[in-house]
């Protein structure tokens, strides 16, 4: 008895709806806007900030959160190399359909490895992968550890944690970077500000 798999005999069936017509309902052109950093960067914090921004305006995004997924999707991935590959390549997928959808989709990892948020990338076409580098200092990070986890991974309690003893590749070409002013970080507000102007400029608020 032969196993069907991921074979021959599936086969992809297209929606009489198309995207375009899921926009002009919702009034909003689809994108995904990708927030990657350290841990304790503030990903999840712009996150919740843009999300409410967007809202206020009219706008239909939803936060797919990495903590929070882990809680289900991925709840079955651990933290080494390719479960991270996995995680990320999963909330890629799930973040192409809201997109797709037509709605404003706000993902927010670590997701330290560049190749994994380029094969991301790779996903959407168009260009509507919105990549957003919050640059925060490892020492800041540290500093703050609202989980205790970096005083776990420099007592040797974890291992693998990135930016302690696995790596951070920042991006090279992404959309948006944000970082401190001479030393200050800017308010939550003022971040999700910044992203809502690009989105804004790009066209991504307009009426479809």
């Amino acid at each position: 008895m032969s196993s069907l798999g991921n074979s021959n005999n599936i086969f992809w069936q297209e929606c009489p709806v198309g995207k375009l017509e899921r926009q002009k309902l919702i009034n909003q052109k689809g994108c995904v806007v990708w927030i990657t950093g350290l841990s304790g960067s503030g990903k999840s914090t712009l996150a919740f900030s843009l999300n409410r921004q967007l809202y206020s305006r009219g706008k239909l995004s939803y936060v797919l959160d990495g903590d929070n997924l882990r809680h289900g999707l991925n709840k079955d991935l651990g933290f080494s190399a390719e479960d991270r590959t996995e995680n990320i390549r999963r909330v890629g997928e799930v973040a192409k359909l809201f997109a797709d959808a037509g709605m404003i989709c706000i993902a927010s990892l670590i997701s330290p490895y560049r190749k994994d948020r380029d094969a991301c990338r790779a996903m959407l076409p168009d260009s509507n992968f919105i990549e957003v580098f919050m640059n925060t200092p490892l020492s800041l990070c540290e500093s703050r550890d609202p989980k205790g986890l970096y005083k776990l991974a420099r007592a040797g309690k974890i291992k693998g944690f990135t930016g302690i003893d696995d790596p951070y590749e920042p991006p090279l070409q992404c959309e948006i970077e944000l970082q401190q002013i001479d030393g200050v970080c800017p308010t939550p507000t003022a971040m999700g500000g910044q992203v809502v102007s690009y989105l804004e400029e790009k066209g991504y608020l307009e009426d479809q």
